[in-house]
Order: structure tokens, then sequence, then C-alpha cells
């Protein structure tokens, strides 16, 4: 599959005299930084053969533009990757708990990142790795990677403008009363010193709304959750606020290894607009076989565990 978009575009009556530069501006909603590259890189094409772009276009010129050839260079691993949607621009996985997303310093092999590497060698593609966004260690679910810098800049651009839904399911601690409700409550490093958040007076706005979808008489509660916002540790840190955590979660107050080993947590809808094609998209991971599991323990339960 390759990877490198063209972008093409035929100049219509109304486009005469307008420069190409424009046109492609106009039409392709490129950022500056991608402007920059194609100029330098000299990747924009009118009828087959590049050309000044302050020109003035003609009707029935094919403006083409291709985007640059970049590509990323972690060490490849062989760590499973679950695509669950992909094409040239974009490639949706369902992540498996236990996998850090990006090499730091304390993770520096061993990462989705590693295992994306080894997925490109394997399906004969290369792009860079751009993730739009972010999945804690221990949560599992679905992690967008953009194939190209033109696809992060409108993803990202969509999360911003609130057009991204993205909804997770969690098992947490506790019998939730009402049927739904919504944690807004600013979020912030207590101690910059700890990777802990909480909530701090004058920390981000984060926005949290909560379904129950079945409760255990167990103690405990499945639910569906719906960002707003998307902070660090946001549905952790929210969860435990309003005192039913996530269980699993060592960091905010859920654990329960006779239960689940990680924190019951998975990014499991997301919808979105194609980046190029503009389509509406919605995409689903399914439960994690941990989850499943713990789920039937639960409801198999009748007394608190």
């Amino acid at each position: 599959m390759n990877s490198t978009n063209k972008f093409q575009y035929i100049v219509k009556d109304e486009d005469a005299g307008i420069s190409y530069k424009d046109l492609v501006r106009n039409h392709f909603t490129f950022s500056g930084r991608l402007m920059t590259k194609l100029k330098q890189n000299n990747l924009v094409f009118i009828n087959g053969k590049t050309i000044k772009m302050y020109l003035p276009a003609h009707v029935g010129d094919i403006i083409t533009v291709e985007l640059p050839d970049e590509k990323s260079n972690f060490i490849p691993e062989p760590i499973d990757v679950y695509p669950v949607f992909e094409d040239s621009d974009l490639l949706i996985i369902n992540k498996q708990p236990g996998y850090v997303v990006h090499p730091t310093k304390g993770h520096p092999l061993h990462t989705m990142a590693n295992g994306i590497m080894k997925y490109m060698i394997d399906t004969n593609q290369n792009f860079k790795i751009r993730f739009i966004n972010r999945l804690d260690m221990n949560t599992s679910g679905l992690l967008v990677v953009a194939k190209n810098s033109h696809s992060q800049d409108e993803f990202t651009k969509q999360m911003k403008e609130n057009k991204v839904a993205k909804r997770y399911v969690a098992i947490v601690k506790g019998l939730i009363e009402e049927d739904q409700g919504t944690v807004n409550a600013p979020l912030g490093r207590p101690d910059p010193e700890r990777v802990e958040r909480g909530v701090v007076e004058g920390g981000h706005p984060s926005i949290t709304h909560y379904k129950v979808l079945e409760r255990y008489p167990a103690g405990y509660t499945l639910v569906e959750l719906l960002l707003e916002t998307g902070r660090t540790h946001q549905i952790r840190v929210h969860m435990s606020y309003i005192g039913h955590p996530v269980l699993g979660d060592h960091l905010y107050g859920g654990e329960n290894p006779w239960l689940i080993e990680r924190q019951a947590l998975h990014a499991r809808f997301l919808s979105f607009y194609h980046p190029v094609t503009g389509n509406f998209m919605e995409v689903e991971a399914p439960l994690p076989e941990d989850m499943l599991k713990t789920i039937e323990k639960l409801r198999e339960s009748a007394s608190p565990i």
C-alpha cells in the first residue's frame, strides 16, 4: 500500500488568473508548514511539470500535489498490530494493553511504534509514524496513526473543533446510582515531580460524560464514557474524583488484582471526518479478553468482591 498521496485539482473558469499557490492553499487546506515543504521540494506540478507557484492559472490546468516522502526509523519489533481501519492516509489499530505508545527514556523499546515499524516492513509500506491520539500503557483500544502530515494536521484540527467523538468503556468500583452524569472538573499536576494528575484549582478545563451500561451486585459498574476534552489520565482522575475509580487502576485507588491486573479501560469507539475524502467515519474496537472475563466474573458473583 503506497502511503504517498497525490492531490489533484483542475482549474475552473472562475479560477483563471489566480496564482497556483493560492489555488493550492484554497482547495487543499494544507498547513503553512506543509506549504513550505511543498515549495522547497518542488512537489507541486502543473500539467505534469514543475512551475513557479506565483504564476497565474489557466482554465483546464491540472494541478498535482505530491506529499513529501518521510519515514520513521524506530527499531522494528514483532509486536502484534491489529488494524481496525487502514488506507493510504490513516492506520487505526486496536492497541493491546501493556504497551507504551511511543518510545521514551523509560521505555526506549517494546512500544507500539516499534511494532508498527515491523508491520510496515511486513506490508511493504514506508511512512512516518504520527500518532494522533495517545493511550496509557495499560489502556487498550483505538489508536490513530496518520501516514502523512496533512492527515495529521486535518485530524488534529477536527479534535480541537470537537468534531471527533471518542467513547471509552470502563469497569469502575462501586455502584453508580444515576444512569448518566457529567464530571466537569479542571485537571492539572498537584506535584510537578510526580506523574499523577488531579483536580486542581486553575487546572485545564476537563469534561467527561458517563452513562451506566450495567451494574453488578458485586459492587462494580460498567460505564461508557464520552470525552469532551482529552487530558492526560482524564477518565481515571474524574472517575476517582466522584468516588468510582477505574477497576485495576493502582494510581487512582481502583486496584483489585483478583479481578484484573491493569486498569479496566478501553477506547472502544471513534467517529470523525476522513482527513482527505471528508467522509464521515465510525470505527469500533471490541472489548479485550481480560475485560470480558472480568465482566463474566462480576455477573456470576452475587456478593461484593
